[in-house]
């Protein structure tokens, strides 16, 4: 399994950790373990934090794939990615967020069109039920005629 951030400021990254791995894990892991995990993850991630200087209001993106073995997260850190923006380098910063905004109205997008056809299979149902309750009635009227 991966765990991806997406893109956080530093100063948030340890709630989106363990924001991110309860959503990931749910129903498989005991809540204790997801939290113990989480903070075994954000301590490492805090360490390279340091030797990365990255500062709380940097922006960045957090990337690590795990294992659960015998209902404990194991963390495969040769698979860490921590990609950084620097708030001095708002260019990157600048682009980074372009990339989420066009993300998130891509996922807008996806949503209405979902949306939409739930409500065309929503009308075809109803249209179907009432062809079903016409039938009905067509029906039993015949019997009825039939046993006058």
């Amino acid at each position: 399994m991966k765990l991806s951030t997406g893109y956080v400021r530093a100063s948030g990254y340890a709630h989106k950790v363990r924001r991110v791995l309860f959503a990931l894990v749910k129903g498989k892991v005991d809540p204790k373990e997801v939290v113990r995990a989480a903070g075994e993850l954000n301590s490492r991630i805090f360490e390279e934090f340091q030797k990365l200087g990255v500062e709380k209001e940097d922006v960045v993106r957090i990337n690590v794939e795990f294992s659960i073995q015998d209902g404990s997260i194991v963390w495969d850190y040769d698979t860490l990615s921590i990609e950084v923006y620097k708030k001095s380098e708002e260019e990157k910063l600048a682009k980074a967020m372009e990339e989420v905004e066009a993300r998130e109205r891509e996922l807008d997008q996806k949503i209405r069109e979902i949306e939409e056809l739930a409500l065309k299979l929503k009308s075809a149902a109803d249209d179907l039920v009432e062809k079903i309750e016409e039938f009905k009635q067509e029906h039993t009227s015949l019997k009825l005629r039939i046993e006058e």
